[in-house]
């Protein structure tokens, strides 16, 4: 016979979303905090979207300057940051995340719909931990997104 923990964890299966939080409750954990800072309302609203789906908890910011503001107060997991961004672009945004004490060693995606190799490296000098284009492909993203995050879980850093 199926104990009660088996039998739900079977129902919980059926949904994947329902699934990542029934493990993440059990283990008395929260799932990641993504701080996604974008200020196009369609790619705002689509990506936000398919994170909460997938369980993550999503922080919304719709320039650089409300970005750093709200992972200073916030304190996120991950942030995604558009690089095209009004009132402090994303290259600069990233720059003060990395020289800030509290915020520094929060990983960074830059999004970008630049797609030469020179942004990719300009993303990395200014300081993300690593890089994605637009259009998102949101499986390729979801890889990079939980490999910094294990990575920040252990203590590795980009260039370990």
């Amino acid at each position: 016979p199926e104990d009660h923990e088996t039998s739900c964890c079977i129902a919980c299966a059926r949904s994947w979303t329902t699934a990542r939080r029934h493990v993440s409750y059990r283990f008395n954990r929260a799932m990641p905090k993504i701080l996604l800072v974008e200020d196009n309302e369609m790619n705002r609203d689509m990506l936000s979207r398919r994170l909460q789906r997938r369980g993550y908890e999503v922080l919304i910011a719709v320039d650089g300057q409300s970005g750093v503001d709200m992972a200073q107060s916030e304190s996120p997991d991950i942030v995604l940051m558009d690089m095209s961004l009004p009132v402090l672009d994303g290259w600069e945004a990233t720059r003060c995340l990395k020289a800030g004490a509290e915020t520094r060693k929060i990983p960074v995606i830059a999004l970008t719909a630049h797609a030469m190799s020179s942004d990719r490296e300009k993303a990395l000098e200014a300081g993300c931990d690593e890089y994605d284009t637009k259009p998102i492909e949101l499986t390729r993203l979801i890889g990079k997104i939980e490999t910094l995050l294990g990575a920040k879980s252990t203590g590795e850093s980009k260039t370990s």
